[in-house]
């Protein structure tokens, strides 16, 4: 029966995007502009791999490729896991939420993250890094819960509405999280986790990234269920989905990416938001047809603001939260002024 269910659903997603001429013409995966974007990560990943100040290839000593093996392999590798995790998030919520405004630095997860880290740098202060990402995982999974039940209780009269609120509980978070690092003398490793950075990637601290790809994974096989849940609950209940567990499940996903992300790699501010945007304004909402292009799109994304601020002053390095941060803001202005012109922020 949960067979058959899950066949109907799909069809449903099917039937009901077929109306969307954007998704009408992108249904095929094998196109040559996907095939352009795969050469195009590629080539970014290589690049990746070559650009730094240590330079791996200038002698026949096997330190050098030593090095290599230690710091530019899980470096690159890094980027595409977390690049590729945000990015999906984001377009997760902006279904189960019906607005393109959200993303976990919008709705206050990563803050929620924060807190779990400080909470268990504080109450377990020689907790390893996958115990604080335990800590990260629940504390995301708990805010993002927290996040859905305000906008069960609020009017919802315009799209800006749902940003709002969870910037603005992000932000009592954030100040509660800071004044517990000020009090446990760890404000330097709060400032540390708010900028967002691969410098410290190297092996044995990334690993951990490998859990996202978990999430990835699945969040390809309930594609059609995220799908139908973003046309709303009462439409997808009418279609026998069970608006509640897939609620739950994209909540679980989201806080499994977002917690491992923070605790490695810290924050990546509005990827979330960029990526699918992108994705979506070429392509339509049709996620099963998208997540390929997500994760591409988010892989180059980070690729592009790490290689960026790896080169921008070198030989130091700027954070790539806050090259993300910069082109992240300029697209949400961009997103809302689109909106507006649209008539789209007053309903």
């Amino acid at each position: 029966m949960t067979t058959t269910l899950r066949q109907d659903v799909s069809q449903t997603s099917r039937d009901i995007l077929v109306d969307d001429p954007r998704t009408r013409r992108h249904r095929r995966l094998w196109t040559p502009a996907f095939l352009l974007a795969v050469l195009v990560t590629l080539g970014l990943l290589v690049l990746s791999l070559v650009v730094g100040q240590f330079d791996v290839f200038g002698g026949e000593d096997w330190e050098n490729f030593w090095m290599f093996g230690i710091t530019r392999v899980p470096r690159t590798v890094a980027l595409v896991l977390a690049g590729a995790a945000m990015a999906m998030c984001g377009v997760i919520m902006q279904l189960l939420t019906q607005n393109r405004f959200v993303e976990p630095s919008t709705m206050g997860t990563t803050e929620w993250a924060g807190l779990g880290l400080i909470l268990v740098m504080w109450l377990y202060p020689s907790a390893s890094l996958g115990e604080r990402m335990i800590g990260a995982v629940i504390m995301s999974f708990v805010g993002t819960m927290v996040f859905f039940l305000f906008l069960r209780r609020v009017s919802l009269k315009s799209s800006l509405i749902v940003p709002i609120i969870g910037i603005m509980l992000g932000a009592v978070v954030s100040s509660f999280t800071t004044y517990l690092a000020l009090m446990t003398d760890r404000l330097q490793t709060l400032g540390i986790w708010f900028q967002g950075s691969f410098t410290g990637i190297i092996q044995g601290r990334y690993e951990l990234l490998w859990i996202v790809l978990a999430v990835t994974v699945a969040v390809f096989l309930v594609a059609d269920q995220f799908t139908v849940a973003g046309l709303g609950r009462d439409m997808a209940t009418n279609v026998g989905l069970n608006y509640a567990l897939v609620l739950f499940m994209g909540t679980a996903m989201v806080a499994v990416a977002t917690g491992v992300t923070a605790t490695v790699v810290g924050t990546l501010p509005f990827l979330g938001l960029v990526v699918p945007n992108i994705v979506a304004l070429f392509r339509g909402d049709d996620l099963r047809t998208n997540l390929p292009w997500v994760v591409l799109v988010g892989i180059c994304t980070v690729t592009i603001c790490d290689l960026i601020g790896r080169t921008i002053i070198a030989p130091f390095e700027i954070p790539v939260g806050m090259v993300l941060g910069l082109v992240g803001g300029v697209v949400f202005l961009a997103l809302l002024l689109r909106q507006r012109r649209r008539g789209g922020l007053v309903s």
